[in-house]
């Protein structure tokens, strides 16, 4: 790969990073797709959870595209942000870049999704959030 056309991660700290293990692909080394859809619902929801300050429930996802494989011993590292917030819900975006482990040695971006949650009281109810800044 040329350095023109070389990925970079973003700027700022991922909200997760994670590297999927042999359990969690098929036999030749494929990570399941339903494997990185829980780790993105994960990611997403943290930024969720931190901007309503408390719990969140998943309530639709809008969009999901799988853009590369993602192989056992990738690095994972998932990047968010709010893109739209209601009275009670929050809209976050998902972009998952890989860390090839193995030549050649590259970043890629491999998943983006859209996600919304619900922030939820302690009864499970909906609850009011916070407009963003």
């Amino acid at each position: 790969m040329n350095n023109e056309s070389r990925i970079e991660l973003p700027d700022g700290m991922p909200q997760l990073r994670v590297m999927p293990m042999p359990s969690d692909a098929n036999v030749h080394g494929d990570v399941f797709g339903g494997w990185i859809m829980a780790q993105v619902d994960i990611a997403g929801s943290l930024l969720a959870v931190r901007h309503s300050d408390g719990r969140v429930a998943t309530v639709a996802v809008n969009s999901f595209t799988f853009k590369q494989p993602v192989f056992v011993g990738n690095l994972l590292s998932f990047y968010t942000k709010i893109v739209k917030v209601g009275n009670t819900s929050i809209t976050v975006t998902v972009e998952v870049f890989a860390e090839r482990s193995h030549p050649p040695f590259e970043i890629v971006k491999v998943t983006e999704a859209t996600l919304t949650y619900v922030a939820t009281d302690e009864n499970r109810r909906p609850r009011k959030v916070p407009p963003l800044p």
